[in-house]
């Protein structure tokens, strides 16, 4: 898996680099078929960074959560929990929608009149 690390409008120091690195990594441990996470961290306004993530998967669209906050870490941490739960909505329909086969049905009683 893949992991990008960008800023625009400054710079990220090593420490917060590293960070995102391994926050962002964990993000496969929900969907196996994650192949890169892009993570662009926007320092316009150094009160309130915003995180965007950009998660791409086989045979699924790209996952896209964006968060703002009072420190990168923080907008980082509501950016992954939105991206959680849309890769967990994503895997639900994948596994969750089974359909029974007709041989395991059980013949309904009907009455004769």
């Amino acid at each position: 898996m893949q992991v990008n690390v960008s800023a625009r409008h400054g710079s990220l120091t090593a420490h917060d680099q590293q960070v995102i690195q391994e926050k962002a990594e964990r993000v496969r441990r929900l969907l196996d078929r994650v192949n890169a996470v892009e993570v662009t961290v926007d320092l316009q306004h150094l009160d309130s960074p915003h995180v965007e993530i950009n998660v791409s998967a086989e045979h699924a669209p790209d996952f896209v959560a964006s968060a703002t906050a009072s420190t990168v870490v923080s907008a980082l941490d509501g950016a992954i929990q939105k991206v959680e739960q849309q890769l967990r909505r994503h895997k639900e329909k994948i596994t969750g929608h089974k359909v029974t086969g007709g041989k395991h049905i059980a013949p309904a009683d009907e009455e004769v009149e």
